[in-house]
């Protein structure tokens, strides 16, 4: 199928596209809310784009799309592909320990997700790089506004009298008052973003 009929049929739906040049090699990986929006969007004059940008559609040949049942979902896959491809319009990735990554607290009893710069041997799972920085950003706000992980460092032993403004605008499940959610709807809540971010999405309740 070429290219202009590709992009006549593209979905309204999340997803990744990638863009290749005259020899299928893929350069460039990118996440969109809807596919068919932001695909077209690189083939509209007048759009005011950057010369990177110029520069990439010039060299678009072909293109292909995966859709995602999320944005979530297509954040994480759109870093895992940069990763492994290493798209020469994306960021290059020079050195892994230089990037972010998201850091899931399994070490302790009500887990958290945290952007870090160094990965450590400390019980903890890091799923990363994230490339551009943005995108570790973008990606661990969706998780807290979907699944909801504590993102406060107090201990939880359920004496708060009430919870915070996190728990009232459902960015928290608020474990650290008894009776919001017990240990187990946490841990499952828990066992939901690490699905996520290990790329088994097929697998989440």
């Amino acid at each position: 199928m070429v290219l202009e009929e590709k992009l006549k049929n593209l979905p309204v739906a999340p997803g990744v596209y990638l863009h290749k040049d005259d020899t299928g090699k893929i350069i460039y990986v990118g996440k969109a809310k809807n596919l068919r929006n932001r695909v077209r969007s690189y083939f509209q004059s007048g759009r005011g784009h950057d010369r990177k940008t110029r520069e990439l559609v010039k060299r678009i040949a072909d293109l292909e799309f995966i859709v995602t049942d999320t944005e979530v979902e297509a954040l994480v896959l759109e870093s895992n592909l940069i990763k492994q491809h290493k798209p020469r319009f994306n960021v290059l990735l020079k050195d892994d320990k230089q990037y972010p990554h998201l850091k899931l607290t399994i070490n302790e009893p009500f887990p958290r997700v945290m952007i870090t710069r160094k990965v450590q041997r400390d019980g903890a799972l890091y799923f990363g790089p994230f490339l551009p920085a943005s995108l570790a950003r973008r990606t661990i706000d969706l998780i807290n506004r979907t699944f909801q992980l504590r993102t406060c460092d107090i201990e939880i032993d359920g004496k708060l009298p009430r919870p915070c403004l996190e728990y009232h605008i459902k960015r928290c499940l608020g474990p650290c008052v008894k009776g919001l959610c017990t240990p187990a709807e946490y841990q499952e809540s828990v066992r939901d973003v690490r699905l996520l971010l290990e790329g088994k999405n097929r697998e989440l309740a």
